[in-house]
């Protein structure tokens, strides 16, 4: 698999969570952990199918302990600590510091050996992207952090080390298959469940729609989504997939607006003016380092 390849396939990813907002609000009033759980579940289950005609993908689950940690508090850790920074702290400020991990990828993946330390494209391309998601959210409302919510904006802050740092170690663990996501769902699913009967009341969705709705959340942007992206981190453009990111909540809003539960703005046309600009300044460098790797063969 070429590197292009796997940056498409990682790519898949984004847009698939894209659509985890818009699924989220279709499947009624689920909380938080006990949708987590659920998704999870249909996710971890979704890879586990093939190994149905594919016994052998079963063997993925046998890994050191160290693995197992680095999936489960990647998986789990970022979604218990988002849920957590969302009840501590305004959603949009909470918001806004999660989506530092794109950038953080960046940044950090400039330690990973043969990679050629940090260049200076990719990280003006994140910026441009971050520059993006910023002008989107304060197109919501203004944006005030107060030291009441301080708690708040540690747990998003601990969700963009978690996420990016659980992307980029990734790549270290890159001789793990992809098939070993599965067990990382469905452990995300079992601490979910146990977190779900500690702090929260159970919910059932309402009607066909609903139910479609959590399918297609475990399906797509909680199921499919993750082992996209390990492929995508282990194989691929690391960079290019973290300025990439941060087209997954322009995305998202695009539609909502598409869909009806958001309306158009003029922070909206802007943010997806800086994501494309942060995406092609990025795109240029990735091309840059093809070339110079062809011409090193």
């Amino acid at each position: 698999m070429t590197t292009r390849t796997a940056t498409l396939i990682g790519s898949g990813a984004i847009l698939l969570w894209s659509l985890l907002a818009l699924f989220t609000a279709a499947s009624g009033a689920v909380p938080p952990f006990q949708l987590a759980a659920m998704t999870f579940l249909v996710g971890g289950l979704l890879g586990c199918a093939s190994w149905i005609v594919r016994p052998s993908g079963l063997a993925a689950l046998r890994q050191p302990p160290a693995v197992w940690a680095l999936g489960i508090v990647g998986l789990f850790g970022y979604h218990a600590l988002y849920f957590a920074a969302l009840r501590l702290a305004p959603p949009a400020e909470a918001g806004l510091i999660s989506y530092l991990w794109p950038l953080l990828i960046v940044l950090f993946s400039a330690l990973l050996p043969g990679e050629g330390g940090l260049r200076a494209a990719h990280l003006a391309g994140a910026l441009l992207g971050l520059a993006g998601v910023v002008a989107l959210f304060l197109g919501r409302g203004s944006l005030s952090f107060e030291a009441a919510a301080l708690p708040g904006y540690a747990a998003a802050a601990t969700c963009a080390f978690l996420w990016s740092g659980y992307s980029v170690l990734s790549r270290r663990v890159g001789a793990v298959p992809t098939d070993a996501v599965a067990g990382f769902c469905l452990a995300t699913a079992a601490l979910s469940l146990v977190c779900h009967l500690a702090f929260e009341r159970t919910v059932w969705p309402e009607g066909a729609g609903q139910w479609a709705a959590v399918a297609a959340l475990g399906l797509g942007p909680v199921g499919a989504a993750f082992y996209l992206w390990d492929i995508g981190v282990k194989r691929g453009d690391i960079r290019l997939l973290g300025v990439g990111s941060y087209a997954a909540p322009v995305l998202s809003t695009l539609i909502l607006v598409a869909a009806g539960y958001a309306p158009a703005t003029w922070s909206l046309a802007l943010a997806c003016g800086l994501i494309v600009a942060g995406a092609l300044v990025a795109t240029r460098a990735g091309r840059g380092r093809e070339a110079v790797a062809e011409g090193g063969r």
